[in-house]
């Protein structure tokens, strides 16, 4: 490289990694900020570089990418979800796809271009959406289920687009058939080949390469076995990137996979976030403009498009519409994969400036708006299901019969079924209420007295007869459905008795303010159950353990909320902190209660001394040189409580 181009590459990654800063702070997915550090350094801002210059480089990104997709690639997990897979997935794809191409053709765009745009709105992005899923806990929902088949279609999908483009680009004036088949039989020899070959021979390499015991071998080889298959598939006019998944699903089923992963990831971002570079390079803002009010229309049809045929197939297979429209809005995005399709397209001359610029745009857009689609998928599917059964007319009928002993349990979930099991044992009457259709109509065949219903409407609480029941024990852990029902509840029953589960105490004094008669946090009631066991095993007798227990537990777990914290700790809760006290602090020879605790906004919960620690010590504690207070709340007052302590 000359040296010219040291200055502007220094740039280009200077505006990459504030713009990677600032779009993490605002929630944003960091491909958009390499799109926008490809914009700013390419022909429609600094000119730094061209498109063509980063092209060599950035191509390596997904060849990359495609080797990890291979490494996750799992045929048993495929093979699981082969139903879902390739039932709804390639219903998706093949709709979404027909659609797509169809209207393109309607607009004059020849039948090469239309197989390319209808493939690139088929597809939606598999990072986002699975990083999203994670990030809520719905993965193993049934609408997650949903989403990850359908994604995990779209990638297998991509491989034998990746054969069929260079095809498209060899006859311009028409596709050819016959150069089709030999084309998808000629990538089929070569993925039964690599198959065959990398079965017996890849293990036993990386077997002697482990030996070796040199982890900048095992990343060299890495490197090596991913570009060589793909410049295998390269020389056989196939893309480079088909090689690589080859390879990194040859590879997906050693023992080498975890390592493998990790050692690949540094390159793959790197060179991705260049691949991306590159397509931002290729945005035409003078197009942009021109065509702004097309490329909005064209983003509203397809994300309402891409979610209605998602919707409709789902509804069409039987799923509720809970499910069916949280999936819907889930994958209405358009994926990193369709930059790649997009890219390889124009680079075959497929595909025209002008169509190219308004598609990267809506990919752009869409992935933009995908975080808020995602987050708020299940609320929206929620109020299209409940808006249903209320026009239905459709509540459930429960028992007339409502006694003091009577225990309602809303969610049907693990902990809702253990409760159930145990109160069974115990012949303690109970009625369950649940949201999951597919839970509520297996729990009763199973002779369960569960029914479907929605626990933040009050009509369906009266129906279970909420007023009289003695106790309500709430289990879903919906933060914010939560204190909507807690507070309904005690509304609507002054005297009953509710319990609440929640997975931490972040939300401990709202619910009880809201009504809760208990909260019970499992981090923290599983910190105790810890603690009794680790007693118990040091000799301490089981009454004191049990005692001890209780104490806490009455204490609203008090001396289980503050924390030392540490390099990620969420400092949305009280933190614990130690101050010692050194020769001339400014509170030696003071008594504690001549400090102004009430300014400082803070609690002493612990004075240690030569050893001992001492909770909650008097008034007329006196300090020493060497005491060690532990101190508990929010982060900065416990800070302005350490400057005072120790220089006044």
């Amino acid at each position: 490289m000359e040296h010219g181009y040291l200055t502007p590459l220094l740039l280009m990654l200077l505006i990459a990694i504030g713009s990677i800063a600032l779009f993490r702070r605002l929630g944003l997915p960091a491909i958009l900020a390499y799109l926008l550090t490809g914009v700013v350094s390419g022909p429609s801002g600094f000119n730094w570089f061209s498109q063509a210059q980063m092209h060599s480089v950035a191509e390596l990104g997904v060849v990359l990418l495609m080797f990890s997709l291979g490494l996750e690639f799992s045929l048993p997990r495929l093979w699981a979800m082969r139903r879902t897979v390739f039932g709804l997935g390639s219903a998706q794809v093949l709709v979404t796809s027909a659609i797509s191409a169809c209207i393109a053709l309607y607009y004059d765009q020849s039948a090469a271009s239309a197989i390319v745009i209808g493939a690139a709105i088929a597809l939606s992005s598999t990072a986002i959406v699975l990083k999203l899923l994670n990030e809520q806990d719905w993965l193993r929902r049934r609408h997650g289920e949903l989403s990850v088949s359908v994604l995990l279609f779209q990638d297998i999908a991509v491989v034998p687009l990746l054969i069929l483009l260079p095809l498209l680009a060899t006859d311009g004036e028409a596709l050819a058939l016959q150069d089709i088949f030999y084309g998808l039989l000629k990538g089929t020899v070569a993925f039964v080949g690599l198959m065959a070959a990398g079965k017996w021979l890849l293990p036993k390499l990386f077997d002697e390469i482990a030996r070796a015991r040199s982890s900048e071998l095992f990343v060299l080889a890495t490197l090596v076995v991913a570009l060589s298959t793909g410049a295998f598939t390269q020389w056989m006019g196939m893309s480079m990137a088909l090689g690589a998944f080859m390879a990194g699903m040859l590879l997906g089923e050693s023992q080498y996979r975890r390592q493998l992963e990790a050692d690949i990831r540094p390159f793959r971002d790197l060179l991705m976030g260049l691949f991306f570079i590159s397509i931002g390079m290729l945005l035409d803002f003078q197009l942009v403009m021109a065509y702004w009010w097309q490329i909005l229309l064209l983003l509203f049809a397809v994300i309402v498009g891409k979610g209605m045929v998602v919707y409709l197939l789902l509804r069409f297979s039987g799923e509720p519409i809970r499910n069916a429209a949280t999936s819907a809005m889930t994958l209405a995005q358009v994926g990193e994969f369709s930059f790649v399709i997009l890219a390889l397209a124009v680079n075959y001359e497929l595909l025209d400036k002008q169509v190219s610029t308004q598609l990267v745009m809506v990919a752009v857009v869409s992935m933009a708006i995908a975080p808020w689609l995602v987050r708020h998928s299940a609320e929206i599917g929620k109020r299209m299901q409940a808006r249903v059964d209320n026009n239905l007319d459709d509540e459930p009928e429960f028992p007339v019969e409502v006694s003091k002993d009577l225990v309602i349990i809303l969610g049907y979930g693990r902990v809702g079924q253990t409760i159930a099991r145990f109160l069974k044992i115990e012949a303690i009457p109970y009625l369950v209420l649940d949201m999951d259709p597919a839970r509520v109509t297996e729990a009763r065949n199973g002779g369960e007295p569960v029914y479907y219903g929605d626990a933040c409407k009050a009509s369906i609480l009266k129906q279970l007869g909420i007023r009289d029941a003695g106790m309500l024990v709430v289990t879903f852990c919906d933060s914010r459905a939560l204190e909507e029902v807690v507070h309904m509840c005690r509304e609507m029953a002054p005297e009953l008795n509710i319990l609440v589960r929640t997975r931490d105490d972040k939300s401990l004094d709202q619910l009880e303010h809201a009504g809760a008669t208990q909260v019970i946090p499992e981090s923290l009631e599983g910190s105790l159950m810890l603690v009794s066991q680790v007693l118990y095993k040091c000799g301490i007798p089981l009454s004191r353990i049990l005692k001890r227990l209780e104490s806490e537990r009455r204490n609203h777990y008090r001396y289980l909320h503050g924390f030392f914290s540490g390099v990620e700790s969420d400092f949305t809760l009280e933190q614990l902190h130690a101050v010692s006290l050194p020769e001339g602090a400014s509170v030696v020879g003071k008594r504690i209660g001549e400090l102004p605790w009430e300014k400082l906004r803070v609690e002493l919960r612990a004075v240690r001394r030569d050893g001992a620690e001492v909770e909650q010590p008097s008034k007329e504690w006196l300090l020493k040189t060497g005491d060690i207070l532990l101190l508990q709340g929010k982060p900065r007052r416990v800070e302005r409580a350490e400057q005072y302590l120790l220089q006044g």
